[in-house]
């Protein structure tokens, strides 16, 4: 039986680097064992070819954008739509997976609604994986020595029961701001938004964007800000911090507000409290009031011109 189904939407397997860590990535998915289903989206280049080669399943049709970029939303249903299990897990085409992530699926199993999130680990891997006995114990030597801790701005992976979060807005994949607003849209459904950062270890692959338009980071490019605009603006930004559940030592604990931050815990608040608009924006400015300085230098000195 299908325990847990693990989606992703990967880049194009036509540059040597980004071909190789995604297989790679998919690789330790179906290392976890024939109780976890792999399905891969999307019409890019060679998708197909590689989820035949490597036994998963394939779902080429996915809604774009006018940029031709995939929509979360519809890589969400169409997922959902095809999986029978109870558990779903969207991971990003670039994250090795460790056996310890299945340990999620008993800690949420008496949970009706919850999403679990968690920080990565960044490795510099030049080399394929070839799944050997024992690999297990050279990779984790390898990411003990040479990881390095990202920092707690979004997630790399959202797991969930199938059939929620089938109402997504439109955001661009592999931009920035739609993972934010998985943690926003947890807390305002109050449902348990959990940090399994430091129980579930996940490891990002290096890799540069040259497969985004002009080289950039995916922070630089304007389907980063239509994001966040669909998001309800920058206060719908929350990070792992904003998280109000955690598994420690393979249980749910409730974080306090010291963990969250005194004033952080009062600022989300008020967020969830009054939503997207104008109330939202006054408080980040009266919580931000540094930031709300430059900004308003940076209006006068516009309007000077």
């Amino acid at each position: 039986m299908t325990e847990l189904t693990i989606f992703s939407c990967p880049k194009p397997f036509r540059d040597e680097h980004i071909t190789r860590i995604q297989r790679n990535a998919i690789g330790t998915w179906l290392q976890l064992g024939p109780q976890v289903e792999v399905i891969l989206l999307g019409d890019e280049e060679n998708v197909d070819v590689v989820a035949t080669d490597l036994g998963v399943r394939h779902i080429g049709e996915v809604e774009q954008n006018e940029y031709g970029t995939p929509l979360i939303h519809s890589i969400f249903q169409e997922a959902q739509l095809a999986s029978t299990a109870p558990t779903m897990a969207y991971v990003n085409a670039d994250i090795l997976i460790m056996p310890d992530f299945l340990t999620l699926t008993s800690i949420v199993r008496n949970l009706d609604k919850f999403l679990v999130v968690g920080s990565r680990i960044d490795l510099d891997l030049r080399e394929e994986i070839t799944f050997q006995d024992g690999w297990q114990n050279d990779f984790i030597g390898k990411v003990e020595g040479e990881g390095r801790l990202h920092k707690p701005s979004g997630s790399d992976y959202f797991v969930f029961p199938r059939g929620t979060f089938m109402d997504i807005p439109p955001f661009a994949l592999g931009r920035a701001g739609w993972d934010n607003w998985m943690v926003y849209e947890g807390r305002r459904e109050r449902i348990p938004v959990i940090d399994a950062s430091g129980s579930i270890q996940i490891v990002h692959q290096d890799h540069d964007y040259a497969h985004l338009p002009g080289g950039k980071p995916h922070y630089r490019h304007p389907e980063s800000n239509q994001n966040v605009q669909l998001a309800g603006g920058n206060e719908m930004i929350f990070t792992l911090q904003d998280t109000n559940w955690r598994v420690e030592n393979g249980l749910l604990r409730r974080k306090t507000w010291r963990e969250r931050g005194f004033f952080r815990s009062v600022e989300t608040w008020l967020y969830l409290h009054f939503g997207p608009g104008r109330a939202s924006q006054a408080v980040r400015q009266s919580f931000h009031p540094i930031q709300t300085l430059r900004y308003l230098v940076r209006l006068l000195q516009g309007n000077g011109k």
